[in-house]
């Protein structure tokens, strides 16, 4: 209890310090901010084409998700897995993230899946979505973090071979028996998946980071025309903002690091008015994105409610 009480702590501590850094940048650069230009104009149709790769990025995940499920011996249409998924995305706008994978469990049963399949399959797809993520922002590092040089191709390779070491974890019996015992007893025991799913799995979140960064130009071009990221920028830039903000368990979908994080890796690019304004649009655009497809299903007769605080 006191080791989980010192990592909230640390965790609070670490996403205060970025919001805190990313106020101080604000504060000091308040003269030259009030003074830049920014010329925001609506273009309805790279808006559009935004909307269209997100989804596809979710569908990519929606997929893997249901082929881990698959792969521990249950049976899941893409159309259910589809609703289990935008409904129980509506726990991570509650503080501690958990509610999510805890929804996605009790939808999952109510649909005829093991619970346990679900929960396992949601936490295998949370390490996978940690360890792609980390593996692009390492490769993505040289253009996103200027400062390290030659530095990123060693930081890149690091992390590429720690990410393999994960991925193998997740073949192996044996191993994740060992690391269900550093979860908490409640949490169901993980499942050896496939190598072939595991690597279906992991190729699905990368190319869903990668969706996101072509969403994040898309956007970026249909309200910043005069804003110029290239491919490699976007993708490092929201993945790793994205990453801080789930990391920070205390802040519901991330509110305050992840656009934090945005600021402080784009403002020196691009000014921070345009950068703001992009993290606030890329902000609206993933909640309504995630909360608009999963209002109606809240009221479909034919799918599960969500979870209350007692069943989860």
């Amino acid at each position: 209890m006191a080791r989980r009480s010192i990592w909230r702590v640390l965790q609070f501590g670490l996403g205060a310090l970025l919001v805190a850094i990313a106020i101080r940048s604000v504060v000091v650069n308040w003269q030259s901010l009030r003074a830049q230009p920014i010329d925001l104009r609506l273009s309805p149709a790279w808006l559009a084409m935004s909307v269209l790769v997100v989804f596809a990025s979710y569908a990519g995940l929606i997929e893997a998700w249901r082929r881990v499920v698959l792969g521990m011996g249950e049976r899941l249409e893409f159309l259910t897995a589809a609703r289990i998924w935008f409904v129980a995305s509506l726990g991570k706008y509650v503080p501690g993230k958990v509610w999510a994978i805890a929804g996605a469990a009790v939808l999952a049963q109510r649909a005829g899946v093991d619970p346990s399949v679900a929960v396992a399959g949601a936490i295998v797809l949370q390490i996978l979505a940690l360890a792609s993520g980390a593996a692009v922002v390492a490769l993505t590092a040289r253009d996103t973090f200027q400062v390290l040089g030659q530095g990123a191709v060693v930081m890149a390779g690091a992390v590429i071979l720690l990410t393999a070491g994960g991925l193998v974890v997740l073949t192996s019996q044996p191993a994740l028996d060992r690391l269900s015992r550093l979860l908490p007893a409640s949490w169901p025991r993980l499942r050896a998946i496939p190598a072939g799913m595991v690597a279906g799995a992991f190729l699905a979140n990368v190319l869903a980071w990668v969706g996101y960064g072509v969403a994040l130009l898309l956007l970026g071009r249909g309200l910043l025309p005069g804003v110029v990221l290239t491919l490699p920028q976007a993708v490092g830039v929201f993945t790793c903002s994205y990453l801080a903000g789930f990391l920070a368990l205390f802040a519901p979908g991330g509110l305050g690091p992840r656009e934090s994080v945005f600021l402080l890796m784009l403002s020196g690019e691009i000014g921070i008015k345009p950068a703001a304004a992009l993290a606030l649009a890329s902000r609206v655009l993933l909640t309504a994105t995630e909360v608009l497809p999963a209002v109606p299903l809240l009221f479909r007769s034919d799918t599960p409610g969500p979870p209350s605080v007692r069943e989860a």
